[in-house]
């Protein structure tokens, strides 16, 4: 009876201990970020199946890349269709990767559209992440490959992307090797400086994705921040004559969300700049700008995407902004479908071609 007794005594003072040692873990920041970080990595590398409701449909395909010979994971799909379809480029969020659970999976099985959901290094963050030239090769990687494998319409190729999915739909815009005719950017990080300060300030531990992506250490390396960052890059002008990029922010974002507005309106601006835009009126004001951050309220009427009031739009050729009512989010079903829209034909291009 006295053993058993010491037994249970043992027992006990083994789980408080284990239960101390946790709660001073769990408030010491440091030690924290570093159990999550190993653990979290080990989940990514090793763990194929946390996200089951993937339909049998979609398969898993392996993209060796042509770098470094990693091997990247996808789910795909192929349209079953005999003649050419459209083909969907759906990347994952910041902490996601290829197994992420996505909601245009299905629309386009629904659609019987070719799809592919690439993984490109994985949850940003480790150094080859982050929107890095292994990371962005991988994508572009990827459509190579949903090319070689589907009956693809190569005129309808369209990269689409949510928060970190954004970031890296933007990244794809700036960089790609590819002949994309449709960019839809949602809720987008552009600039890891401006974000590294913003997530520090909220507390969220983006902060330490950011330096730990950008091999950084304890302070920020701006330089490496800067080089993964699609607002310090040169804009390709000459692709915009041929695709269109649709960037899209809810006015709520930053104050409930975790991405502020201004990371899509300064890119938006940049690529204007870069583009020599001379028509002030295109461009996104600093008084707009702050209108918008203090208020939150629609500055004209702009009417609606679905259901959502929209509170500013700006387009200049083939780029538009749209400021929605709304948090950090993508309106699945609009984005997809304003991408699948046949783009109208340009009338006084007809009328001139016509001539008098």
């Amino acid at each position: 009876m006295k053993k058993q007794l010491k037994t249970v005594i043992m027992l006990s003072l083994i789980l408080i201990f284990g239960i101390g040692i946790g709660i001073i873990i769990r408030q010491n920041k440091t030690a924290w970020a570093l159990i999550t970080k190993l653990t979290r990595e080990t989940y990514i590398k090793f763990d194929d199946t946390r996200n089951v409701n993937w339909d049998n449909d979609f398969k898993i395909v392996e993209i060796t890349s042509g770098i470094d010979d990693n091997i990247q994971k996808a789910y795909f799909y192929k349209s079953k269709s005999t003649k050419p379809q459209p083909l969907i480029i759906s990347l994952h969020t910041w902490s996601g990767d290829y197994s992420q659970n996505d909601d245009l999976a299905g629309i386009c099985k629904e659609k019987d559209i070719n799809y592919i959901h690439p993984d490109f290094r994985g949850a940003n963050w480790t150094k080859n992440a982050c929107c890095s030239d292994l990371a962005l090769n991988d994508i572009d990687e990827a459509i190579s490959y949903a090319i070689n494998n589907s009956n693809v319409d190569t005129s309808k190729i369209f990269v689409i992307g949510v928060s970190g999915g954004g970031y890296a739909t933007l990244s794809t815009f700036m960089k790609s090797k590819h002949n994309i005719s449709k960019f839809s950017a949602w809720a987008s990080i552009t600039d890891l400086v401006a974000w590294y300060n913003e997530s520090r300030i909220r507390n969220n531990r983006y902060d330490e994705n950011i330096l730990d992506c950008t091999s950084s250490g304890k302070k920020l390396n701006i330089d490496n921040a800067k080089s993964k960052s699609p607002v310090y890059w040169q804009t390709p002008a000459d692709k915009l004559k041929k695709s269109q990029l649709f960037i899209y922010a809810g006015v709520y974002d930053g104050i409930q969300g975790s991405v502020p507005i201004t990371h899509s309106i300064n890119f938006y601006n940049k690529l204007l700049t870069d583009l020599s835009v001379s028509d002030t009126s295109k461009y996104i004001s600093n008084t707009e700008k702050l209108r918008l951050l203090e208020f939150r309220a629609p500055l004209g009427n702009f009417g609606n995407i679905a259901d959502r009031k929209v509170f500013l739009k700006k387009t200049a050729d083939n780029v538009s902004i749209t400021i929605f009512e709304g948090n950090h989010e993508m309106l699945t079903e609009f984005a997809l479908n304003e991408l699948l829209e046949e783009r109208r034909q340009d009338a006084d291009n007809v009328d001139k071609q016509a001539g008098p």
